[in-house]
């Protein structure tokens, strides 16, 4: 079995302050708590921005700041920067994030409800994302809020759209997307084709659950504050490094050890340290 990859989402598109007042917002808080989460054993940071008002943005320039500023403070991190922004953005602005250079990007591929929202993600968008990600030689990670988005994924493969190694997050309890159980991650798990890797992302209270089981079926985790505010039961979570911590000591009651960013890059087959 592969050592833990924990990915950390710090700051996503929908939490706000009012929500819990340890989000962030600012490049600088965003970095801040990057750096804190990566102490804690965090390869991956998953990014989203804001803009100086602290609502979500897709702004190249903003995105360029703050990954430069995180591979600066964090050496080795593999930075990933979300293509999905928030819903209700169009595909030329959910784009731009690739303008910053990153390790990976999410590619998302097919449309989910989305609360009483719809995440528009039609194959022809889809496509259009793979291509430029090829382009810029960006490493593409499949996010699949239900089974049929793998399916998608996987065309995408036969058309040469993606090639290399492939990995799949699996962003489970969302209202509208598959629902966070272990029959259904089992089922996610088993449609992946051979040596492909792939990480859960448990919406809101499925978190914990959601990454103990794919810790012991032998897959990695994202956690953070995109995705649950709090650290258990009735109690927010202070920083997402907290919510990096109890992964960690989930892993490590079990007998996972963690991996380092240069060994999350040999597990994805990230060869390359961009500057």
């Amino acid at each position: 079995m592969d050592k833990l990859i924990i990915t950390v989402a710090v700051c996503g598109a929908e939490v706000t302050k009012q929500h819990t007042p340890y989000i962030p917002v600012t490049p600088e808080e965003i970095v801040q708590q990057s750096y804190e989460a990566f102490l804690e054993g965090a390869s991956i940071v998953h990014l989203h921005v804001r803009d100086e008002n602290g609502n979500p943005t897709q702004n190249a320039e903003i995105f360029k700041k703050v990954v430069t500023m995180i591979r600066e403070k964090c050496r080795g991190m593999i930075v990933q920067v979300s293509t999905g922004g928030a819903v209700w953005m169009t595909a030329e602005e959910r784009l731009q994030s690739l303008e910053s250079d990153p390790d990976m990007a999410t590619l998302t591929t097919g449309t989910v409800n989305f609360g009483n929202d719809v995440f528009m993600n039609s194959i022809p968008m889809i496509e259009r994302f793979a291509e430029e990600m090829k382009k810029r030689n960006i490493m593409p990670e499949f996010e699949c809020f239900d089974m049929g988005h793998i399916t998608n994924a996987l065309n995408l493969v036969k058309k040469g759209l993606v090639h290399g190694h492939l990995h799949f997050d699996f962003v489970m309890g969302v209202p509208g997307g598959i629902a966070a159980n272990g029959r259904n991650l089992i089922a996610m798990v088993d449609n992946l084709p051979a040596g492909a890797t792939w990480s859960v992302a448990g919406i809101g209270r499925h978190e914990f659950p959601m990454a103990a089981m794919a810790i012991a079926m032998g897959g990695h985790v994202r956690v953070g504050l995109e995705d649950n505010i709090y650290v258990k039961k009735g109690e927010l979570a202070k920083s997402n490094a907290e919510l990096v911590k109890k992964v960690v000591k989930i892993a490590r009651e079990i007998g996972r050890d963690i991996a380092s960013c240069q060994e999350a890059r040999q597990i994805l087959n990230l060869k390359e340290v961009r500057k």
